[in-house]
């Protein structure tokens, strides 16, 4: 089953949908146009429910299918937030603000499940509910656990939640994706060596902060190849240092900020705990203190087996069997959409983008022609997993 004709017939309208939002990109949680645009696109497209500011500023439609035998929903993702990043992609519908695009894609993954939408709530060739969650704030801001704090399952309960992202590289028309880990958990951490300061030609008055990060700087990259299993996966990069203000002085401290990122939970652990060690540790045997604030962002992003199956199932049946992967690399990139699967039973799939440049590249853009199928991925998981029932 290749794209369905009437999403070739509103293919124009999605496209430009899609290169509207691309034109207007927000941010994070501060989405008033883009939440207003979707809310309204679901209303004509004649959904049952749309419920606005949800999370701060999801939305979430409902339509229900011709019959409700089996009693059961499905959950279908997409976010909705751009980058902090200067376009330069050179296209006509390039950001018209300047240090916001959508370099990740949202636009599309927001226009491809609208268009199903328009599929659904016409046909309603499916037995059981259909929840459509648009999620603000996926880039950094946690945006799944907002709507799920909100009370996202609570109110709109889902027996499997699904979601979809685009992958520069993978040809327009392919699918790929795999069950267990497939994206990193995302940690913060900001370590602070205190010493003390002086004069630089003095420094046996001082307690230098610098060694101590020098030192712990290099002593962090350990744990990794020293403290865990080497079958597993697993970075730690420290991303800035701050301290000091003149040539001639050595600072009464340091401050140095990074990223930890795994893929199992129980590696997580370890590295937090090691890295508390190591920064109270090697800062006092220099006589120096050290203090870390170290915080959890995002899980790892874990697909379910059987939903993966499904997922890789409905796809083939748009794509072909030879079109669609099992054997998704795994990546230390971070998806919040791992809050959702933590909560219910679900998959993630990528979705062939061609041959873009680079996911939160200034020359990236999301490439029209996988909207297609993309919804006609969409709507195929939707009578798979809901079949219609006399």
């Amino acid at each position: 089953m290749p794209v369905e004709n009437w999403i070739s017939d509103r293919i124009d309208e999605l496209v430009a949908f899609r290169q509207d939002l691309h034109r207007n990109p927000e941010l994070l949680y501060d989405l008033p146009r883009t939440a207003a645009q979707v809310a309204e696109a679901l209303r004509a497209a004649g959904v049952d429910e749309v419920h606005e500011g949800i999370g701060k500023t999801g939305v979430v439609a409902v339509i229900r299918g011709r019959t409700n035998h089996s009693g059961r929903a499905i959950g279908l993702r997409s976010d909705m937030d751009a980058l902090p990043i200067l376009e330069a992609s050179g296209k006509p519908w390039a950001s018209q603000t300047p240090g916001k695009m959508h370099a990740c894609g949202h636009d599309g993954h927001t226009t491809m499940l609208l268009g199903a939408a328009v599929g659904l709530a016409e046909s309603r060739a499916f037995d059981g509910t259909v929840v459509l969650i648009f999620q603000p704030a996926e880039e950094g801001g946690a945006g799944a656990r907002a709507m799920i704090e909100d009370g996202l399952f609570r109110r709109f309960p889902v027996n499997e939640v699904y979601g979809m992202h685009n992958r520069p590289g993978l040809p327009v028309g392919e699918f790929i994706i795999a069950p267990g880990p497939v994206l990193g958990s995302v940690d913060m951490f900001e370590i602070v060596i205190e010493g003390v300061g002086g004069h630089a030609a003095q420094p046996e008055n001082t307690i230098d902060p610098m060694p101590v990060m020098a030192a712990l700087i290099q002593a962090l990259q350990t744990i990794t190849s020293r403290s865990m299993n080497p079958i597993d996966s697993a970075v730690i990069s420290v991303t800035t240092v701050h301290g000091g203000d003149a040539h001639n002085v050595i600072p009464p401290k340091v401050t140095l900020t990074g990223t930890v990122r795994t893929l199992r939970e129980e590696v997580r652990d370890m590295i937090e705990a090691r890295l508390g060690q190591m920064v109270a540790g090697i800062a006092a045997a220099f006589g120096a203190t050290g203090r870390m604030d170290y915080g959890r962002h995002y899980p790892v992003t874990v697909n379910h087996e059987a939903e993966t199956e499904f997922a890789a199932l409905a796809a083939e049946a748009v794509a072909g069997v030879g079109r669609v992967g099992r054997d998704m690399p795994q990546t230390l990139g971070g998806e919040d959409f791992s809050f959702m699967l933590n909560e219910v039973p679900g998959a993630m799939i990528n979705i062939g983008n061609g041959a873009s440049a680079g996911l939160h590249h200034p020359a990236y853009d999301f490439d029209d022609e996988a909207i297609a199928w993309g919804v006609s991925y969409w709507t195929a998981l939707v009578r798979s997993r809901l079949p219609a029932t006399n």
